[in-house]
């Protein structure tokens, strides 16, 4: 929809927006807004220099919100792909980081005084389009979403190749998510480190992360299982026709339930079960939980033979190879 649309032709759009969910039997679970695009974001959108830029991004978003719950959604995602820099003499990264904090404020109290059921997920990327994005990591964006003024409705919409462009791995950023209750949305695709933002069909590069992502947001280690939505954000390959696109989107959905499957074998596998099973001291985990006077004099006073504690193999060769073996469908 144009922004700035009048109020008839919107109403026109959203009607034929939800005659067309309708009819194929689909939601929306997720909006968004385009603030990278349009050359007038080319120096950044909540955090550009001029302040008519930052007018323009929020109320453009405003409006997006607005569309977005109409048409159902319940998390609305951010993602800040024009918010860094090239010429890092430009601004003082700590501005443009109140700056972001003010419009995720703003916007949060607009949702609030509408009475929205609608929360944030910020997406994080090292860089592409911009030489380097503010808050490039998952991490970067949980520490960031703790200094706002309503916390609670903000999480992450972690993405496969936006983590695994610098190396690092996605199932630990997911992890560290889960762990603080802020997985709110989640991108799955698939790249290669170090290359550009490639969105590939899911499962097709590195399958190890993939398989450790699904087990870990399918729960099957014994841990909370994530019940929002995946969402696909890939393309198919240029080579296609409308049938490969079909098979691109089918791929990725059966590659992430055969991981799922894969790791529920893993999971179950007595031997794994065996091997990774928590080595229990009651009496010196009581002493390392929650501090108290006597509990720190106790532990200087523990004896611990360190050496033949470091002999000891612990058969993580063995666990591997099994999930390999799991992976390949062996077992």
């Amino acid at each position: 929809m144009p922004f700035g649309s009048s109020a008839a032709e919107r109403t026109r759009i959203v009607a034929g927006f939800q005659r067309a969910l309708a009819d194929h039997g689909m939601v929306v679970p997720m909006a968004t807004t385009n603030l990278f695009s349009q050359p007038i974001f080319k120096d950044g959108a909540f955090t550009a220099n001029d302040p008519r830029v930052r007018a323009f991004a929020l109320a453009k978003t405003l409006w997006a919100i607005d569309l977005g719950v109409e048409l159902g959604a319940r998390i609305y995602v951010f993602w800040g792909g024009r918010e860094g820099t090239e010429a890092d003499a430009c601004r003082d990264p700590r501005t443009a980081i109140g700056r972001m904090r003010d419009a995720l404020d703003f916007l949060c109290e607009y949702v609030r005084d509408r009475k929205y059921d609608l929360r944030f997920a910020l997406e994080a990327k090292p860089n592409e389009p911009r030489g380097d994005i503010y808050m490039p990591t998952t991490g970067h964006m949980l520490h960031f979403i703790s200094t706002l003024a309503h916390p609670q409705m903000v999480g992450v919409n972690p993405e496969v190749a936006h983590e695994t462009m610098s190396g690092l791995s996605m199932a630990h950023a997911v992890a560290q998510a889960m762990e603080a209750n802020k997985l709110f949305h989640i991108d799955l695709n698939a790249q290669r480190i170090g290359r550009y933002d490639q969105d590939f069909r899911f499962g097709s590069e590195d399958l190890r992360q993939a398989f450790l992502l699904v087990r870990l947001l399918e729960g099957t280690a014994g841990g909370a299982r994530y019940e929002g939505p995946l969402h696909f954000d890939s393309h198919a390959y240029r080579t296609e026709d409308d049938e490969g696109v079909w098979d691109f989107a089918r791929g990725s959905m059966r590659t992430y339930k055969i991981l799922k499957e894969r790791a529920q074998a893993f999971d179950a596998d007595p031997r794994v079960r065996a091997l990774i099973a928590e080595r229990r001291d009651a009496r010196l985990e009581s002493l390392a939980r929650g501090y108290a006077p006597h509990k720190a004099q106790a532990l200087k006073g523990e004896v611990f033979d360190a050496a033949a504690i470091a002999r000891e193999g612990l058969g993580y060769e063995r666990l591997d190879q099994w999930m390999v073996e799991h992976m390949l469908g062996v077992h």
